[in-house]
């Protein structure tokens, strides 16, 4: 019994002194526990909204003191004219307008019947759904207290105008959130494994050492993954036409150009995953756990990146499938050009441009040692 005891001491000893035991013991949960509970919501807060106010009267403003008190909506935008409300949707600035007409008062309290437009961008048809619900909760107790107050039956009506999804498709949020995770984890997986297996397998010395520049030699592996890549873009543009219904509102070339660069994003990050990995095993687990959790929660394809604390949406810039799942979202859903999304393209060419340069330095340390 004292030689097992012993043991048990042995192992004890063991675990105490190997930080990553630790670590995954003690870290893994406390930080699933922190992101799970404070992180991921499907609650929608601080959605940003504009407000168009025929009526500038003591009813409408009285509506729109309660919508800034709610936790729900940040209004960032007054508009003055319903020629501005397609603009600030296709800007990507708000995901609702409310539009009060000129004769909210007059109708109210003279014919105890009002209607009040919700104008909501559906290409999230849950974030829409939910961010009309919301408004309606608030009209609603607003109407309830007029009841309660005057003894009348007043009526007061969301009218509600879905864009970009009328029909709700969840496909519509699906396709482009699948196109990205997908691209991402192939991508980055094929090329750190390939070039991994020729380091372990002791042939990327012979290769480099041909007339072609080390550059140029990882260069090339990644070519055929670019072009296998650029044939799964467009099956699944196909798939999602023929099969979900899902269309191509925007330009089709623009698409798929930007489709290219994300690859070549992701074929950079699996360059720079096999620099630092020593094996195919660690290429292939820090892939598939450093890339596909965080491109889950932090994309904004599962859960809303708005909702999430200020450190956690900083967080979410550097992963580069947020900004493919916006330009998708972007061109395919909305029909937008390329002067909605040049930010977020410039982004994912930065991102490529960093990834290449440190995976080829790190490549030229290794080789050089």
């Amino acid at each position: 019994m004292k030689q097992f005891w012993i043991f048990v001491n042995k192992e004890w000893l063991h675990i105490l002194r190997d930080r990553r035991t630790l670590l995954i013991l003690f870290g893994m949960p406390i930080a699933q526990i922190l992101i799970f509970g404070f992180a991921l919501s499907n609650e929608v807060k601080n959605s940003k909204i504009a407000i168009l106010d025929h009526a500038t009267d003591d009813v409408s403003h009285k509506l729109i003191e309660r919508i800034e008190a709610s936790k729900y909506f940040e209004i960032v935008h007054v508009l003055h004219s319903d020629s501005e409300i397609d603009p600030v949707f296709k800007q990507g600035l708000i995901r609702l307008v409310v539009v009060f007409p000129s004769s909210l008062s007059n109708d109210l309290h003279h014919q105890n019947d009002v209607r009040i437009q919700l104008i909501s961008d559906a290409s999230d048809p849950n974030v829409g759904t939910t961010l009309v619900n919301y408004m309606s909760s608030i009209i609603g107790d607003y109407q309830n207290e007029l009841i309660a107050l005057n003894k009348l039956p007043y009526t007061i009506k969301p009218e509600v105008r879905m864009i970009y999804n009328p029909q709700l498709k969840a496909a519509y949020n699906f396709v482009p959130g699948v196109m990205a995770m997908v691209l991402l984890l192939i991508c980055s997986l094929m090329t750190s494994i390939a070039i991994v297996r020729e380091k372990e397998m002791g042939t990327m010395e012979v290769l480099l050492v041909s007339p072609l520049r080390p550059a140029l030699v990882i260069i090339s592996k990644t070519i055929p993954y670019l072009v296998l890549s650029f044939i799964n873009i467009c099956s699944i543009l196909l798939l999602s036409y023929f099969v979900l219904g899902v269309p191509v509102k925007g330009n089709l070339f623009l698409l798929l150009a930007e489709g290219i660069l994300f690859i070549i994003t992701s074929l950079s990050l699996g360059m720079f995953v096999s620099s630092v990995a020593a094996t195919q095993t660690a290429a292939m687990f820090g892939t598939l756990v450093g890339l596909f959790m965080p491109t889950l929660m932090f994309s904004g394809f599962m859960f809303p990146v708005d909702n999430m604390p200020i450190p956690l949406q900083m967080l979410s810039n550097i992963i580069p499938s947020k900004w493919f799942f916006n330009i998708v979202k972007a061109i395919m859903i909305k029909g937008l050009g390329f002067s909605a999304i040049w930010k977020e393209t410039l982004i994912l060419f930065g991102m490529t441009c960093l990834l290449f340069i440190i995976s080829i330095r790190k490549f030229d340390k290794r080789l050089a040692l």
